[in-house]
């Protein structure tokens, strides 16, 4: 897998069509640790960047943190606008 430089757009883009494709709204949370592992082997092992990148996406209502901020998932009240952003930042 080649590692290169992705913008922090295309880098929450990608961690919410993750959540996305594993069906990861509301009550249904996944591990954020796991996730950052995910990434960071793709985003030249810059964890630290993908944390940041999934703090902005709360800030921003896209997702919800679960477990004392240990786990997140997708707002759904913001399903339409996900999968919009997610199609804007992919093409």
């Amino acid at each position: 897998m080649r590692r290169h430089e992705l913008t922090d757009a295309e880098i929450k883009a990608d961690i919410m069509n993750r959540l996305l494709r594993r069906n990861c709204w509301g009550a249904k949370y996944f591990p954020i640790d796991t996730l950052v592992n995910w990434l960071a082997k793709q985003i030249k092992r810059n964890g630290r960047r993908v944390k940041d990148c999934i703090e902005e996406l709360v800030r921003e209502g896209y997702a919800l943190f679960h477990k004392r901020g240990e786990a997140i998932s997708l707002n759904p009240a913001r399903s339409r606008e996900i999968i919009e952003y997610i199609k804007a930042v992919s093409e």
